[in-house]
């Protein structure tokens, strides 16, 4: 891993950041990889057992980095190509794994940065952050999954919206729209999202992957089948290390000790 991602693994808790504060921590094709490369690197930790996203400096991200598109002139749509395996390999892998990810949104989060703002499982803004997909702005259209959660999580009408008129969110408007949890000062953002996920990571780590599956499916099967999901989803978890110390704290009126397992 280069300079441009970091990733700081505390012990259960991982923080990715993305590290090109100077150029708006822009995405370029090596960024994307490297995204990918700590991605993995979390997936595979069994350790891991809650991920933290944030960018270095004043912004969060301000999307792909058009002047190194620029410079790939006729070759632009093929270094699209391969960068959006990489990005939308890393957003894969953050989304089906265990481990809850928490996004510390620490100002501007526009176009792509938009797209992994809301591609985590809980969000924590800064009050001065704002929202832009910016995309066809530019004459681009939208990637980095922004098509598959924003109707999710804000419905099919908003996200038209903000697809096609560019409308900036405020903090305050993202939160009003379900787009993150909570907004806090901007000093606060990072503490607030490390102490999350910190908790986070003292929980029932499977049982959370799971409940991160069921979601993924919710919008797509049809009732019979999500309930063979969550059939199926809760007997293996029950069946669980962590499943088994549940129900024992349960019943022995203690608090659980989860192990991740």
């Amino acid at each position: 891993m280069n300079e441009t991602i970091l990733l700081d693994i505390d012990g259960p808790v991982a923080r990715i950041t993305l590290n090109r504060p100077e150029a708006a921590n822009g995405l370029t094709l090596p960024m994307c990889r490297e995204l990918l490369q700590a991605s993995i690197r979390c997936d595979e930790d069994p350790n891991v057992r809650a991920i933290v996203l944030t960018g270095a400096g004043k912004l969060f991200c301000a999307g792909g980095d058009l002047k190194s598109l620029a410079e790939s002139g006729e070759g632009v749509g093929a270094t699209l190509k391969e960068m959006t395996v990489y990005l939308h390999g890393a957003i894969s892998r953050l989304a089906r794994g265990d481990a809850p990810v928490v996004l510390a949104i620490n100002g501007t989060a526009a176009g792509a940065g938009m797209s992994l703002a809301v591609a985590g499982d809980l969000g924590i803004a800064s009050e001065n952050a704002k929202f832009t997909l910016a995309y066809t702005a530019a004459g681009l259209s939208p990637d980095g999954s922004s098509s598959f959660f924003l109707p999710r999580l804000i419905g099919v009408r908003r996200t038209q919206e903000l697809m096609l008129t560019n409308r900036r969110l405020s903090a305050a408007e993202a939160l009003e729209w379900g787009l993150v949890n909570q907004v806090v000062p901007e000093t606060e953002v990072l503490k607030q999202a490390d102490e999350l996920a910190r908790t986070l990571a003292q929980g029932p780590t499977r049982s959370f992957g799971i409940v991160k599956k069921l979601l993924a499916t919710s919008f797509s099967e049809s009732l019979e089948t999500q309930m063979e999901f969550e059939a199926s989803g809760i007997a293996r978890s029950a069946a669980s290390e962590d499943g088994q110390e549940g129900i024992r704290a349960f019943l022995e009126k203690r608090p659980p000790v989860f192990r991740g397992r």
